[in-house]
């Protein structure tokens, strides 16, 4: 649904302005390029059609993955990763806070004339309404998590209209790499990104149905978690909270379309286009930060003093579980049902995978092999001729130990670039 909250005015914090309807496209998110006059970007900017990462990578941080930096095989490129969480945590965010802080502090500051960001749809508090914020209380609004997909960029219009030249945009990576792929048309003076990883959105819909498995009421869920320590959490309106151990959530009554093929295929968990990543696979309990570049380094440092920083650890080992869950998709991709682990064993694994299992980054290095490896069989079945435009030559390496390599005709293509 879109919204349009009256004609803009400058005293306004938050605008949501109206939309365009989206144009028809195969394996789209909704980026919301498609939404603009210029739809016909999308065939060179989506990245579910010819992605090149490493290209794009040396032109927005200098440099490609650096092969002496293993991480970087995982990741993309950083300057550095760090466990982080606000001194002061702000109610009503995911975490602590940073995301929606960052941004704060670049309105504050007056380096960016507005943010394009998410809120709540005013009739769905879980739907993504896609908002230009020019104000830093306006930030409050933008704070947790939305599932669902958003036009991000179709805000760009209307930004150029207002002749914002200084703007930030905070956004998932089918969004980053879209808006990076177009960087150069805007015509901006000053164009910080904020990331946040993403491997698997639904539509609003499809995650409601998800919910009425979780309470017996879950209109009173006000906050959804997935958590670096196997457990989901859950808070409510009456201020009580629940956690779920991975292994007990109704995955089984879930349809098999609940993810579609673009997020089973997503090759940017880590959203390694921002100048920054703000998650929190490798932060154990704590958020999880990747300054990739200069600009993230900035936008790191407008924090001060408010940010309490530490190394991330890493602990276990994460080759059985990485390899379980490629049987499980192979299994999956099918038509063959999943193999059931029995009902008395659950509590016993359920307790073991939090001591036992992979954790920091370890835990966001077998996150990333999982949905490399998901990438391929998925692809393999569904679109075997997209193989070679989709799948880079980073991914190729991270699933390689797993015994998936890939056909000469599934080799990718030489970057443009080199």
């Amino acid at each position: 649904m879109d919204h349009d909250e009256g004609p803009p005015t400058h005293t306004a914090a938050v605008w949501a302005p109206a939309l365009a309807p989206a144009a028809p496209r195969d394996m789209c998110t909704d980026c919301g390029l498609s939404r603009t006059a210029e739809a016909k970007r999308c065939g060179r900017a989506c990245q579910f059609i010819k992605p090149d990462y490493a290209a794009s990578e040396a032109r927005v941080h200098g440099r490609p993955r650096d092969p002496a930096r293993p991480d970087e095989l995982f990741f993309g490129p950083f300057r550095r990763m760090v466990r982080a969480a606000l001194k002061a945590p702000r109610s009503g965010a995911q975490w602590t806070g940073i995301t929606t802080r960052l941004a704060e502090r670049l309105l504050e500051t007056g380096a960016v004339e507005a943010v394009l960001t998410m809120a709540p749809d005013p009739a769905d508090n879980w739907k993504p309404m896609p908002v230009i914020i020019t104000r830093a209380d306006g930030m409050a609004q933008a704070r947790g998590m939305r599932m669902g997909y958003a036009p991000l960029l179709a805000l760009l219009e209307p930004v150029r209209e207002r002749g914002f030249k200084r703007i930030a945009v905070i956004g998932i990576p089918c969004q980053v790499y879209a808006l990076r792929a177009i960087e150069e048309d805007l015509g901006l003076d000053r164009l910080y990104v904020i990331g946040t990883p993403c491997s698997d959105n639904t539509t609003t819909e499809n995650f409601h149905t998800f919910l009425d498995l979780l309470a017996d009421d879950p209109s009173t869920i006000t906050y959804l978690e997935f958590r670096a320590d196997y457990y989901v959490e859950l808070r409510f309106t009456n201020g009580t909270k629940k956690e779920i151990p991975f292994l007990k959530l109704p995955i089984s009554k879930l349809p098999p379309d609940f993810f579609p093929l673009t997020c089973r295929t997503c090759v940017d968990y880590t959203n390694v286009l921002a100048d920054i990543t703000v998650g929190y696979m490798g932060g154990e309990g704590q958020q999880w930060l990747l300054v990739r570049n200069e600009r993230g380094e900035e936008l790191l440092g407008l924090l001060g003093d408010e940010v309490q920083l530490s190394e991330p650890g890493s602990a276990g080992k994460r080759k059985n579980a990485v390899a379980g869950f490629l049987a499980n998709t192979e299994r999956a991709a099918g038509g063959l049902p999943l193999r059931s682990m029995p009902d008395w064993l659950r509590p016993i694994v359920g307790w073991l995978m939090p001591r036992i299992g992979p954790r920091g980054l370890e835990f966001a290095r077998s996150r990333l092999e999982m949905k490399a490896c998901e990438t391929v069989v998925h692809l393999r079945r569904a679109m075997p001729r997209r193989v070679r435009y989709m799948v880079p030559a980073h991914v190729w390496a991270l699933v390689e130990p797993y015994g998936l390599k890939p056909t000469a005709e599934e080799l990718p293509r030489p970057s443009r670039d080199t």
